[in-house]
């Protein structure tokens, strides 16, 4: 049966006039049916984390230089890698884009559409292990932020992509928004190439990296590509945060959450039940307790960058993996600012030891190249750790008296509790989604939306059933069929031709009552 020649918008009776009856569905839903029929005539790569990708990774042996911080652009290493970072942009320049394309999707598809095989088509998998055991489990990579988020596309889409390539596969969208990336990142820090030679040294330069990005933060109010890390239901799961600063992005929507929240909140001169048994005898907080309780602390937001091909934003389901990636990076990032994130769990999946001290040259690499850049933020800390900070703050002491990971990250954590005062609370819950042209690279405009924890647990507690080999994979649902225009799994996935399938029954057999 040859189902792409049904049309199903179009029904005929037996005498060769249109029937009064058609489709059991209405035309809308007949124009969305359609499309699982139609060629891939429309771009919808700009929204699908599967096709873009979620994070723009860096190398894991680059080093974040402050550029705002130390001795500057008379650096001699500054000059080094900025005369460095020319002859790469000359050679991306030098490189271009493809002519004479056969069409407008060979940029998308630049090979052949893959074939399902035939026991993936028939969901007859001999592997019955789950996603997790077969593409995230040792010594294969960690869950990222991209695993959790490219499902709220498709699942099935994710599915086939790790199932027959492995991974997602490099797109030249992909490129085009990492170059976007790259000239952002670059405005607030020169990555410079470090020589690893052990895993703890590899883990020390990541640790080292975002206690940099934490400093120039607080320092400049503004950093990029911050690599966060935590647990999902056990398992470990890493991310890059595009942009972190201090400006909210959209006051309006704040004043609004906070306002709803001051409702709910008793006033901020009274006194917890844990405080009121802490004060002696019972007695009222002093008037210091008070005053810190009602400063009002700077809030750190959230910002991702995507690039794209179109002016217009996407909205609705489109945007659904955006916003729940945005959601996830907050969920990971205040779990850090509380603390509550244990290095002993990273230990154990990344097979490294806390107490290995670095190596020689690893700290002389990163300590001369980091010279200058720390300053003293001894009086922001609190009182209890005041006596640990009695080493010099220029980098190479530093990393001298932190020379394991496991000091480190205890140096690191210090970092995010001078950064995040109140933990979680002083990260705003107002999100933003900012777009840039992918050519070249300005703002289109951007999208903010609050804050829902609830939200989240639903849609992570669902794709970890998944992953967990609790259910199959789920293609999209037929409101979203535009989807499947520009999959390169479409040919051959179980979903759409069971849709179609289903769909043709339901025509012929309103056609066959049509008829009697």
């Amino acid at each position: 049966m040859d189902i792409h020649a049904i049309d199903i918008n179009t029904i005929t009776t037996p005498d060769g006039g249109e029937s009064d009856y058609g489709s059991d569905f209405s035309p809308e839903v007949e124009q969305i049916v359609a499309q699982l029929l139609s060629a891939h005539d429309n771009d919808t790569t700009d929204d699908n984390p599967i096709l873009r990708g979620v994070e723009q990774h860096e190398a894991l042996q680059s080093l974040h230089v402050p550029r705002i911080l130390g001795r500057g652009e008379r650096s001699p290493l500054f000059q080094a890698v900025k005369a460095a970072e020319e002859v790469a942009e000359h050679v991306r320049h030098s490189v271009g884009q493809p002519t004479n394309l056969a069409n407008k999707y060979s940029e998308i598809l630049p090979d052949p559409a893959p074939k399902i095989p035939q026991e993936l088509a028939a969901n007859q998998i001999p592997d019955t292990r789950s996603p997790m055991e077969r593409f995230r489990t040792q010594p294969k990579k960690a869950l990222s932020v991209t695993d959790l988020i490219s499902p709220a596309w498709c699942e099935l889409q994710y599915w086939y992509t790790l199932t027959i390539h492995g991974k997602t596969r490099p797109t030249p969208a992909m490129k085009q928004g990492s170059a976007v990336h790259k000239k952002l990142e670059d405005q607030v820090h020169t990555t410079v190439k470090v020589e690893i030679t052990t895993i703890e040294d590899a883990w020390g330069l990541r640790i080292w990296n975002i206690i940099q990005g934490l400093k120039t933060l607080r320092e400049t109010g503004l950093t990029r590509e911050l690599e966060i890390w935590g647990t999902i239901d056990g398992h470990v799961v890493c991310g890059i945060i595009d942009e972190l600063s201090y400006i909210s992005p959209d006051t309006e929507l704040e004043d609004s959450l906070e306002s709803s929240l001051s409702k709910d909140e008793p006033p901020p001169d009274q006194a917890t039940i844990s405080e009121f048994f802490k004060a002696t005898g019972g007695s009222t907080l002093s008037e210091a307790t008070r005053s810190k309780r009602r400063a009002q602390t700077k809030k750190v937001y959230l910002c991702d960058v995507k690039t794209r091909s179109v002016r217009n934003l996407p909205s609705g389901a489109a945007f659904r993996p955006t916003r729940m990636q945005l959601m996830l990076y907050h969920h990971l990032l205040s779990a850090l600012a509380t603390g509550t994130v244990d290095l002993s769990i990273f230990a154990t999946r990344y097979n490294f030891d806390p107490l290995s001290v670095f190596s020689d040259s690893f700290i002389a690499q990163v300590g001369s190249l980091n010279d200058d850049v720390f300053y003293d933020a001894q009086s922001n800390l609190p009182s209890s750790q005041e006596s640990d900070q009695n080493w010099s703050q220029d980098s190479m002491s530093i990393l001298l008296a932190h020379n394991t990971l496991a000091a480190l990250w205890t140096l690191m954590i210090q970092e995010f509790q001078i950064t995040f005062p109140n933990g979680a609370d002083s990260i705003g819950k107002v999100l933003q989604a900012e777009y840039r042209s992918r050519d070249e690279g300005e703002i289109i405009g951007s999208k903010t939306f609050a804050m829902d924890e609830g939200e989240l647990k639903k849609y992570i507690d669902h794709e970890m059933e998944w992953w967990k080999g609790e259910r199959e994979a789920e293609g999209v649902v037929i409101e979203e069929a535009y989807k499947c225009r520009t999959c390169e799994f479409a040919e051959n996935c179980t979903w759409r031709l069971e849709k179609i399938e289903e769909t043709t029954k339901k025509v012929r057999s309103r056609r066959k009552a049509a008829a009697t």
